[in-house]
C-alpha cells in the first residue's frame, strides 16, 4: 500500500524547489543577517490578523519602490498591526523594493504566526508588531557580529576610532537621512538610523553602537552592531578600501554568531545540489538558530 507524503515533507520539498534557488540567485543585499520572532503568536481564531498582516506587508512593499523608509498601521484598535521598513541609504528604489519583498517573505517563512517580528537583511530590515506590544528603547542592543580575524601591528585602534568617529559625524550632518558610508585609512565604515529618528537621538544611538563595537569586538578587523533603531559596521582592508566598495561584508564570526557562507553554482548539479538543499533546509528549520535574537522577551 502506498503511503501519501506527509504535509511536512511536502513543505520541505517546496522550500527546496522554490525557495532555495531564489536565495542562491539573490544579490548580497538580500542575505539574511538575523531574525527576531516573538514567543507569542497572534490570538487568531478566524484569520483576521493574517489578513491585516497581509495588507500591512503589501502596503510596505509597494511603498519601498519610492522611499527608503516608511512606517504604517493596518487594522483598527487592539487588532491593529504596526510595521515599518528601512532600506540602506545607497540602495536604488528597485533594489530597495526587492529587498523589502524578500524580508516580508522571510518574515513569514521564519517566524510564521509570531505577533512581533524583525527580519534584518544586508540591505534592509522589516519589522512589525501587534498593537500594544512591548516597546523598547531605541538603543537596545539586538545583535552583533565580531570578525574572528584580529588586527596585527600598532595603529589599528587609532585608525578605527577615527573612522568610527566619522560615522557619528556623518549620520548627524543632516541631509543624508541618517545614513553614512565611507573609508578612512583602510577602514570602511557604515552607519544608519531608523528613518524617523531625530538627529540628536540618531547621534546618541550610533555613539552607543560605536562604544559597543569597541568594547565587544576589540581588535577584530570587522564588526557589525545592531541596536533597535540604528546599526553600524566596519571592515579593515590592509591594502586599502576597494574603490567599488559599497557595503561591509557580512562575514565574520563571534560569540553567538555564525559565518555567512556564499554558495556559488557553477558545474554543481545532481548530488551536490541535493546536499546543499538539505543543508539549507536543516539550517532554516533548526529550532535554535545562531541568527536569532529574542524579540520582546
Amino acid at each position: 500500500m502506498k503511503m501519501a507524503p506527509s504535509k511536512s515533507l511536502i513543505y520541505y520539498l517546496f522550500i527546496l524547489v522554490i525557495v532555495f534557488p531564489a536565495l542562491i540567485s539573490a544579490s548580497d543585499y538580500t542575505n539574511l543577517v538575523f531574525k527576531g520572532c516573538a514567543d507569542r503568536n497572534f490570538p487568531d481564531s478566524n484569520g483576521g490578523y493574517q489578513e491585516t498582516l497581509k495588507t500591512l506587508l503589501n502596503t510596505l512593499t509597494s511603498q519601498s519602490s519610492a522611499a527608503k523608509f516608511s512606517k504604517t498601521t493596518s487594522g483598527d484598535g487592539a487588532s491593529a498591526i504596526n510595521g515599518l521598513f528601512q532600506c540602506r541609504g545607497d540602495l536604488s528604489g528597485d533594489d530597495c523594493n526587492k529587498c523589502v519583498k524578500r524580508a516580508a517573505f522571510m518574515a513569514h517563512l521564519l517566524c510564521r504566526q509570531a505577533m512581533a517580528v524583525r527580519v534584518h537583511l544586508t540591505g534592509c530590515y522589516l519589522r512589525y508588531e501587534i498593537a500594544g506590544f512591548r516597546q523598547t528603547s531605541g538603543s537596545e542592543f539586538l545583535y552583533k557580529v565580531c570578525g574572528s580575524t584580529r588586527a596585527s601591528g600598532s595603529g589599528f585602534g587609532d585608525r578605527l576610532s577615527t573612522a568610527l568617529g566619522e560615522v557619528v559625524k556623518g549620520v548627524g550632518s543632516g541631509g543624508n537621512g541618517g545614513f553614512y558610508a565611507g573609508g578612512y585609512q583602510s577602514v570602511y565604515v557604515l552607519g544608519q538610523c531608523e528613518g524617523d529618528l531625530g538627529n540628536g537621538d540618531c547621534v546618541d544611538c550610533v555613539k552607543t553602537a560605536v562604544d559597543r563595537a569597541q568594547s565587544d569586538c576589540a581588535s577584530s578587523i570587522s564588526a557589525q552592531i545592531y541596536l533597535q533603531q540604528c546599526y553600524i559596521s566596519y571592515t579593515y582592508y590592509p591594502n586599502g578600501v576597494p574603490r567599488n566598495q559599497k557595503t561591509v561584508s557580512s562575514s565574520g564570526d563571534g560569540k553567538g554568531t555564525q559565518k555567512t557562507v556564499a554558495i556559488v553554482l557553477g558545474g554543481v548539479v545532481g548530488v551536490g545540489l541535493l546536499m546543499a538543499c538539505l543543508l539549507f533546509t536543516k539550517s532554516v528549520f533548526k529550532k535554535k538558530t545562531q541568527h536569532t535574537f529574542k524579540y520582546g522577551g
